[in-house]
């Protein structure tokens, strides 16, 4: 995966969000999975060129992770991503491994995010089976490579949210989900969830 794709793609992910922080009376459905995608793309890129904000790079942070929570349904990632182990957790277990999972992918790609350097998005479609849709785009680098990006989103409570991005055919739930499965297997849940903090809280081991 080209590296500098594979930040450009995470500039996506939070991106998808930005359009629903915008104050409107229509309902959020009246807009096509692309449009929000395209819409919420702009937005951000005009973040990241803000200069001001590039001399407070911990308000810019703060504003990148405040509308990845606004579209990402981050129980829905946290239930793929830990697959047949979720069922066996019990609901304070499930309540407590959300906010790691989500601070997981938040503290691991928000400076990535900062590395975008005029990537060009293609959009070349978009399906939707009922409550289900996917927006396929490519990112375009300066060198002229070509990395084809797929949003996977559902529809919760009359609007889009994002559960699973593929990039040049890898799913990012599959793939914490085999990291997870792993860790589980010559472990245990328990130790799963020690790593994660240990790594998003900068708890003790």
């Amino acid at each position: 995966m080209k590296a500098r794709g594979f930040c450009l793609t995470v500039i996506l992910l939070a991106a998808c969000s930005l359009f629903l922080f915008a104050a409107s009376p229509s309902p959020v459905l009246a807009v096509s999975p692309t449009d929000q995608i395209r819409q919420s793309i702009n937005e951000v890129i005009e973040i990241l060129k803000d200069k001001e904000l590039k001399q407070k790079e911990h308000l810019r942070r703060e504003k990148i992770r405040r509308v990845v929570d606004t579209i990402f349904n981050w129980e829905e990632m946290s239930k793929r991503s830990l697959g047949l182990y979720w069922r066996k957790r019990t609901p304070e277990e499930q309540k407590e491994f959300v906010p790691l999972f989500s601070n997981l992918i938040e503290d691991t790609y928000v400076r990535k995010i900062e590395r975008y350097e005029n990537e060009k998005v293609i959009y070349t479609g978009e399906d939707i089976e009922g409550d289900y849709a996917t927006v396929t785009t490519k990112i375009l680098t300066q060198k002229g490579v070509e990395v084809p990006v797929n949003y996977r989103l559902l529809k919760n409570n009359a609007k889009w949210e994002v559960y699973d991005v593929v990039i040049e055919g890898v799913s990012l739930i599959n793939n914490y989900r085999t990291q997870f499965y792993s860790i589980i297997r010559s472990g245990s849940y328990e130790e799963l969830v020690k790593k994660l903090k240990k790594k998003v809280l900068k708890e003790p081991t």
